[in-house]
């Protein structure tokens, strides 16, 4: 079994034996049952299980560090569980950055770095990174490791290459909903599909899936606090932002600016050239998505990355290569929460110096003021 590549009636092959790349990285399953936090391999792909056994394992380790919680259940009941960073638990109000993986089954390298991004600033810079401990310290991170449950689970069972949900249709045999076109902005429109067979299937209204619905729900409550939502999907090594339905930039520059200091900082740590811009114009116009949705709610900042590779690899790259890619992606992350913070800190500069006075003023002017003396 091979993968190849057509241009022009020429063929290149990429993967000369499939089923063998699969194999790597779903073998030695023996060999990676549940450990203690410093045997836990970061550097292979781990299923469902391990994963939500290694989210409970830093809850348990470092409970101070880290909180895990469930925003609801999958299609097929399982608990959809996000890590919750709280060096400051008790400042309820703090700014806060939702980070979510594996939306899209197939791409293994997302939920990749969700874990790793929680060693590595969680566990490995607080207290040792001085820019990371006032990152953690002034912001909270929400982060969901994988986002499709059912549809993760049966890429390690099943089908490597599933991409959607694994919702059920009463008219068609086909299963599943691309969780990334159900969201409720411009729902179904250009680069959805409306047939369930399709992988882009839109469903069959918004928020149709579970998945999506709860995490909708979580981001609506909290979105006077949520500052940047960010979706990591694989691959085609681009950082995308709004809009993706239509031709057009957002307003937001500062969103646009954040980009390019991802971008920037990102290849400064093995020089691999990220693409940036609007989806619709950098990647393809598709509706219905998760980006479009955030900022459309009043996130300002949102962000889709696409990791590692252009298309060599693919869906199937290699754990040899997620070291490298999540060390990256860190200082992407790390470029846009540092961004939004100092956007918030400006703000509440400028409330205090300038908008505060104002307001206490006006208060000690009026008559209701004066009268509570």
């Amino acid at each position: 079994m091979f993968v190849c590549f057509t241009l022009f009636h020429s063929r290149r092959v990429f993967i000369s034996n499939l089923q063998k790349e699969i194999e790597k990285q779903t073998g030695y399953r023996s060999s990676r049952k549940r450990r203690s936090e410093a045997q836990y391999d970061y550097e292979v792909y781990h299923s469902l299980e391990e994963i939500q056994s290694w989210m409970f394992m830093m809850n348990t380790t470092h409970p101070n560090l880290v909180d895990v919680f469930s925003v609801g259940k999958s299609y097929e009941g399982r608990p959809l569980y996000v890590l919750q960073s709280c060096p400051n638990l008790k400042l309820k109000m703090l700014k806060a950055v939702w980070i979510d993986c594996g939306v899209h089954a197939r791409e293994w390298i997302g939920p990749a770095f969700c874990q790793w991004f929680v060693k590595e600033v969680l566990i490995n810079s607080y207290q040792y990174d001085s820019v990371m401990t006032r990152l953690l310290n002034q912001l909270n991170f929400y982060i969901m490791p994988v986002f499709n449950v059912d549809g993760y689970r049966f890429s390690w069972t099943t089908d490597r290459f599933w991409r959607k949900t694994r919702s059920k249709n009463h008219k068609f045999h086909c299963r599943g909903v691309d969780a990334n076109r159900n969201w409720k902005v411009k729902w179904c429109d250009e680069g959805a599909s409306s047939h369930p067979c399709d992988d882009t299937y839109c469903g069959p209204f918004p928020e149709s899936e579970p998945e999506v619905k709860a995490v909708a729900k979580f981001l609506r409550k909290h979105k006077k606090r949520v500052e940047a939502y960010i979706s990591i999907h694989a691959y085609a090594q681009m950082l995308l932002y709004p809009y993706s339905y239509k031709y057009a930039t957002i307003p937001n520059f500062n969103c646009v600016s954040a980009a390019h200091n991802a971008v920037t900082a990102l290849y400064s740590a093995y020089g691999v050239k990220y693409r940036y811009g609007p989806a619709s114009t950098t990647l393809y116009v598709s509706s219905g998505s998760s980006i479009d949705w955030a900022y459309r709610n009043g996130i300002p900042y949102a962000f889709a990355f696409e990791l590692r590779d252009t298309g060599y690899f693919g869906f199937l790259l290699p754990e040899s290569l997620i070291k490298p890619t999540c060390t990256e992606t860190m200082r992407a992350v790390k470029a846009i929460a540092s961004g939004v913070l100092k956007k918030s800190a400006a703000c509440l500069w400028f409330f205090l110096h300038s908008v505060w006075p104002l307001i206490t003023k006006k208060k000690k002017s009026s008559s209701w003021w004066k009268l509570s003396d």
